[in-house]
């Protein structure tokens, strides 16, 4: 009976030496993803002893990145990556490459093949979705700007790893593989790119218009039942069933078809019912995850070839991270945003296991080159999490010592300002709204409609651009930033609206404004109820609307200080209902 249990001794071995190494490695101060990476270790072949199902514990961290991905779509909409396409799309093409030139010069130097060469260069340009999703997550950075720049730009990166995966083996003859000479049948690489493409852009289209109004009718009419267990089953059965299809049907990963059915069911009601149910599980196999990666390494690696990993580490950590760190910052974007999005691209993970192992079956990698590609992402995703917590003190650190890092902090910028050409209602006595998401678009739609002159604070520069064209007056930057309050006139404004649904710097801004204009009404959007309990009401002296009263009650509670209600204004509900 043995032998016909491994699902259950994977799951027993790795969930129970996954929660005795994760809580000593939080005993130490280290991330508990460390303990799980080791238990991965200790069970996989590498090592003496109990050995479990490789395979089989794979199949089960698929699964976990499905559930993942599958979360991050229900927090991420298209219109979120839409959004950051700006940056997301140059950004992640242009680091990719250059990690890919690094790794190539790497391996070419170590007297490897061109083919060999490009699939070990492949392997390290792409970060892992899942290690960002947790790091984002623990730090309650999954919805703010920078996280949603770094999402995007992984969406990038995924989508442009499907066509490599796509487009590696027709091209593996001319790259000095062995797989092309069994083709019986060669077809043009052209065809390949454009049934690619075609397969891609049919399941968006599918998902996007059929799916847009099946699925959200599909979990409404579930949660009618008032089965609990019907509901969690229909969300795993939804994000698992919409995976498969998406690679079977359309050769689609298993994460995009997952990632994609998340945004769909964003436009049902019942999406935060659907994230919160789901979570539980979704934790559970992202653990295995882990314990799958750490199953895959070869310890003797790191004695055998020590200066082979340290480079492999090296263009990892640092190479990768420079490079976006820099695209970012040659994009304008604030020095915070490019030490998260670099630190967010400072590993690897699942995508780039695929294209090594692609390449070993196609006979362009060695086998040397796996087991780098595994060491560098044990040791990378073990780093990563020290590295998101060396951002806000290497940002102190350059801005005290580095001239350069001051001038990138304060240079000039036309989005940073207001234009001279604003006219001086916009300037006093005006409504500062932070965040310009689903209820920021929802008060200043009120806001317009009623001719209250406000000012939009927004991080994300491409809004600010849209806003400007349209004659809004807006500013671009970190609202925890007094500058940029600053320059939206905050010392002279009537009301300070806190829209955005990330609440960490919610106290630093009504700081700000305190000092800045005592007397000025504060009203700020909860986002959570751990965001009421840190951000004490009375201390804050400030309105809170929490999330069922949020954007009818924000939007009543600005327009009352303001105009008394009239026949012409929208219902509370109506303005920006589309947004």
């Amino acid at each position: 009976m043995e032998h016909n249990i491994p699902l259950i001794t994977i799951l027993a071995g790795g969930f129970g030496l996954a929660l005795v190494f994760g809580f000593l490695a939080e005993k130490l101060k280290l991330p508990a993803l460390v303990g799980y990476l080791l238990a991965g270790i200790l069970i996989g072949p590498a090592t003496p002893g109990f050995t479990a199902d490789v395979g089989l514990a794979s199949q089960l961290s698929e699964i976990g990145v499905m559930l993942l991905m599958f979360g991050v779509g229900l927090h991420f909409s298209l219109d979120d990556l839409l959004a950051v396409k700006k940056i997301a799309l140059p950004g992640a093409l242009v680091q990719m490459t250059v990690a890919t030139l690094l790794g190539m010069a790497v391996a070419y130097g170590w007297d490897w093949s061109l083919g060999a060469s490009l699939v070990f260069g492949l392997s390290l340009s792409c970060a892992s979705t899942v290690v960002l999703l947790k790091a984002l997550e623990a730090r309650g950075l999954l919805e703010s700007m920078n996280g949603r720049i770094a999402v995007g730009w992984l969406v990038v990166e995924d989508l442009a790893t499907v066509l490599v995966l796509v487009l590696l083996p027709p091209l593996a003859g001319v790259l000095g593989g062995k797989a092309a000479a069994t083709d019986t049948v060669e077809v043009p690489l052209w065809l390949t790119i454009g049934e690619t493409l075609l397969q891609v852009g049919a399941f968006i289209a599918v998902m996007l218009v059929a799916g847009r109004r099946v699925l959200p009718w599909l979990l409404f009419q579930v949660a009618r039942t008032g089965s609990r267990e019907l509901f969690t089953l229909a969300v795993v059965a939804i994000a698992i069933g919409i995976a498969y299809g998406a690679a079977v049907l359309f050769n689609v990963s298993f994460a995009l078809g997952a990632f994609f059915a998340g945004m769909v069911m964003r436009e049902s009601d019942l999406s935060h019912r659907a994230a919160e149910e789901s979570l539980p599980l979704r934790d559970a196999f992202a653990v295995l995850f882990f314990v799958s990666v750490g199953m895959l390494f070869d310890p003797k690696v790191l004695v055998e070839e020590p200066l082979h990993v340290l480079a492999v580490v090296a263009i990892i950590v640092f190479g990768k991270t420079l490079a976006a760190a820099v695209l970012v910052l040659l994009l304008r974007y604030p020095l915070n945003t490019a030490l998260t999005v670099g630190a967010s691209l400072a590993q690897i993970g699942e995508f780039s296991f695929i294209l090594a192992g692609l390449g070993l079956s196609l006979g362009l990698l060695p086998e040397e080159g796996l087991s780098l590609v595994l060491a560098g992402a044990l040791i990378s995703i073990a780093l990563n999490p020290f590295l998101f917590s060396a951002i806000q003190p290497l940002r102190a650190l350059a801005l005290r010592r580095s001239a350069l890092a001051r001038e990138l902090e304060s240079r000039e910028d036309s989005l940073a300002v207001l234009p001279t050409s604003t006219e001086q209602h916009y300037l006093a006595g005006q409504v500062v709204v932070v965040g310009y998401g689903r209820v920021g678009r929802r008060v200043t739609g009120a806001l317009a409609e009623r001719q209250i002159p406000f000012v939009v604070v927004e991080q994300n520069r491409e809004h600010v651009e849209q806003l400007r064209r349209q004659g809004i007056a807006a500013v671009s930057g970190d609202s925890a930033d007094p500058g940029t309050l600053i320059q939206a006139h905050i010392a002279d404004a009537a009301m300070l609206v806190i829209a955005t649904s990330h609440p960490r710097n919610v106290q630093r801004m009504v700081e700000i404004a305190r000092a800045l204009n005592p007397p000025i009404e504060i009203v700020i959007r909860s986002g959570s109820a751990e965001a009421v309990d840190v951000f004490r009401r009375d201390q804050l002296g400030a309105v809170f609307f929490d999330e069922e009263e949020l954007a009818r009650g924000m939007q009543e509670h600005v327009l009352a200080k303001f105009a008394p209600p009239t026949d012409k204004a929208p219902a509370a509900g109506d303005q920006g209902s589309a947004a």
